[in-house]
Order: structure tokens, then C-alpha cells, then sequence
């Protein structure tokens, strides 16, 4: 199965001339370049390396013609990069022109690549902007799929903007795929299980974390996106502050760790780069908890 990766993601190109531009239209090759501007009309204009293209409003992205996206999908992507085939080559007012289509490369990477995908798939996958309610990925061509706020990490979260930026660069696997064939997608599976974080600490250690929940009980602390563990209560603690704290025991058996808080803070850190645990292939079932654990966490992705 051919891979067709986001927008941005493509591979380094040679620079771009008439002759190689007509290669590409006979071969129905997929190109990459970037949109310098969006006119009056909605057309989007990309440099060819002086070479003036041109992707029409209605070939600017699949869903424009029929009205089921909004020409916001064009004018957000002036300035970055955009896939297209070329559909013409001709002349206006004696220079040369190409004529564009991104709805075309798009139709050909749902038909060669997305239609095959199944629940399971780890894809890479370019955050194009943030919800409240979850993220929005780039899965190829400038295809968009959503990712749930709850799929994200175990970890909870209140915002997407607590893991990611727009232009991240990451791995998901597909969650879900609906009758029209519509992708939704989920991350936390990727992070690594419950006791592959908790080995990267260990009893006896003070490290950094991020307070995520403050409770009757006690402060939920997220020591990685995967694994957080429980403090007693200290007075000024809230959501969202940075945060020292004493590994005071790990408890597999229990999925608990429980922490001492040393101190919290304001800080405003830029997420830190997810860590994978799983790159490539196809997940059946995940498994987060111990085995012999009380509490059960797992994705069956072949129920999907």
C-alpha cells in the first residue's frame, strides 16, 4: 500500500521547470510546493519556482465543490506547503502558467491509501489546529482526521494545546473508520503501557510533572503523558502548574504510584516531544495495565 504523506512531509524536491512539470502531469505524479497566496476568488496561488500555479477554488480541496468544507480550508493554508497534480499547462499574458488541482491529489490518496486503512494502522499524521474537544491531523495530502481530546494520552487533559502545537509532527493510529469513511484517530496507544513509563522512574527519585487534577483526596501529578501518580494534598496546588516531586513507591500490582510534593509553580513549558513507544505496523489489542491489575485498561481495536 502507497503512503501519502501530510502536507509538509513530502520529500525533499528537485527544483521545478516546464519540463519536469509536464513529466509530472503526463505521470499523474503528486507534487508538493508552497501556497503564497489566496486571491479574491479563493483561488490559491503556489510558487513553482518562479513559475506561476494556480489550484482554482473548486480544485483547491475535496469537499469545495459540493459544500461540505469551507473555503477557510483554502485560505488557512497560504504560506505552507500543499500537494496538487498538475491538470494544464498554458500561458497568461505570455509568461507561463500551470494549472493546479489539490482535490485531485487528495481523491487519489483516499482512493490508494486511506480507503485501505483499518482500525489498528499506526500512520504518521501533522497537527493542523486545536479544538477544545480534540485535534485535528493532516493524515495525508491535506486530508484531515480528528483526533478525541480522550485519545490523546491516559494521562487527562484540559485542552489538546497541553500536548500538542499546530505543524507537530506525530504518530496515531487509526481508532475508527464511519460509514463514509471518515478516519478518527487516537494517540494514547502509542505512549507505551502503564509498566513501560513506570520504568523509566524509579523508587527514591525527585523529577518534574505537571499537576493535571487536584482532588479531596489528594493532587494527580503526570510524571509522562502515560503515567501519573498520586500526592497528598498541598495548599496552592492547581491544574496546569509545573511541579517537583519524591517518588515515594511504585506499586505495579495496584497501578500506583505514590509521590510526595515537593513544589508547584507557573511556567509556561512548550510540550515536550511525544515518546513512542510504537512507530509503524498494525495494533490489534493494547493493553495499558499490569496484567493481575484490579483495574482493566485496553483498546480492542478489532471491535472498532
Amino acid at each position: 500500500m502507497t503512503m501519502y504523506l501530510p502536507e509538509g512531509q513530502g520529500p525533499h524536491r528537485a527544483p521545478m521547470t516546464l519540463t519536469s512539470l509536464g513529466e509530472a502531469m503526463e505521470r499523474r505524479r503528486i507534487l508538493e510546493a508552497r501556497a503564497v497566496m489566496c486571491d479574491s476568488e479563493h483561488n490559491l496561488i503556489v510558487d513553482l519556482d518562479g513559475i506561476r500555479g494556480v489550484i482554482p477554488r473548486q480544485e483547491g480541496a475535496v469537499g469545495i465543490r459540493e459544500g461540505s468544507v469551507r473555503d477557510i480550508a483554502l485560505i488557512s493554508r497560504v504560506n505552507k506547503p500543499v500537494c496538487f497534480t498538475v491538470t494544464r499547462l498554458t500561458q497568461e499574458s505570455g509568461r507561463p502558467l500551470a494549472l493546479l488541482s489539490r482535490r485531485a491529489a487528495q481523491e487519489r490518496c483516499e482512493e490508494d491509501y486511506l480507503g485501505r486503512l483499518r482500525p489498528g494502522d499506526v500512520i504518521p499524521a501533522r497537527v493542523t489546529h486545536l479544538e477544545s474537544f480534540g485535534a485535528f491531523c493532516d493524515i495525508g495530502c491535506g486530508v484531515v482526521a480528528l483526533m478525541p481530546i480522550d485519545a490523546i494520552s491516559v494521562s487527562r487533559i484540559a485542552h489538546p494545546r497541553d500536548r500538542f502545537r499546530p505543524g507537530d509532527d506525530i504518530y496515531a493510529v487509526v481508532r475508527g473508520i464511519d460509514q463514509a469513511g471518515r478516519i478518527t484517530l487516537s494517540h494514547r496507544e502509542l505512549l507505551g503501557t502503564w509498566e513501560e513509563n513506570a520504568a523509566l522512574f524509579s523508587q527514591g527519585q525527585t523529577v518534574s510533572g505537571v499537576v493535571r487534577t487536584v482532588e479531596d483526596y489528594g493532587v494527580f501529578v503526570e510524571l509522562t503523558p502515560n503515567l501519573a501518580g498520586l500526592a497528598e494534598l498541598k495548599e496552592g496546588a492547581r491544574p496546569g502548574q509545573q511541579a517537583g516531586v519524591y517518588i515515594k513507591s511504585i506499586l505495579p500490582e495496584k497501578m500506583k504510584i505514590k509521590l510526595i510534593l515537593i513544589d508547584t509553580f507557573e511556567a509556561e513549558y512548550r510540550p515536550a516531544a511525544p515518546r513512542y513507544f510504537i512507530t509503524e505496523g498494525h495494533i490489534d489489542r493494547w493493553q495499558y495495565s499490569p496484567e493481575g491489575c484490579s483495574k482493566h485498561i485496553a483498546t480492542n481495536f478489532e471491535g472498532e
